[in-house]
């Protein structure tokens, strides 16, 4: 399935392979020692998104490397508020699953910096019959100006 992006442009359904070693090191690297497929290993998947906004890419600028400290060039340009991970069933170490992007609400809410702009942004990730395995779903806020009454 494709599925369109705010702008318009279409996004493909990007391929999501569940190698033992990656599960293995994302383990390590919170801590853990057995090799499992641990509740955040969803957020893996941005290793495979070719475009994914943080995802360093030869020859192109990234935010951290320390050539404009403190300024972001990729992301939303927001701040990452909420992240929840959904499971139907277990991930196992050997398939491939499916990832489809998608939009989901947004809101607005009033701060003493401005106006908060709430989005939510979906990936689900389906198993080679199709079935949903998981649902990772991210909250960004942006902060804009409040127009003066």
């Amino acid at each position: 399935m494709i599925e369109s992006d705010e702008g318009g442009r279409t996004v493909p359904d990007i391929p999501f392979p569940i190698e033992q070693g990656h599960v293995r090191a994302f383990a390590r690297a919170l801590g853990e020692d057995a090799d499992v497929v641990v509740p955040t290993f969803p957020i893996a998947f941005s290793q495979f998104d070719p475009d994914w906004p943080l995802r360093m890419k030869p020859g192109e600028p990234w935010n951290g490397s320390g050539a404009d400290a403190g300024r972001s060039s990729g992301g939303t340009g927001g701040l990452h508020a909420e992240q929840e991970f959904e499971y139907f069933r277990p991930i196992r170490v050997g398939e491939t699953l499916t990832a489809r992007k998608r939009q989901g609400r947004t809101w607005h809410k009033s701060g003493r910096a401005g106006v908060l702009n709430f989005a939510e942004r979906h990936v689900d990730f389906h198993d080679a019959d199709g079935n949903l395995v998981a649902r990772s779903t991210s909250v960004s806020v942006r902060i804009t100006k409040e127009q003066p009454s």
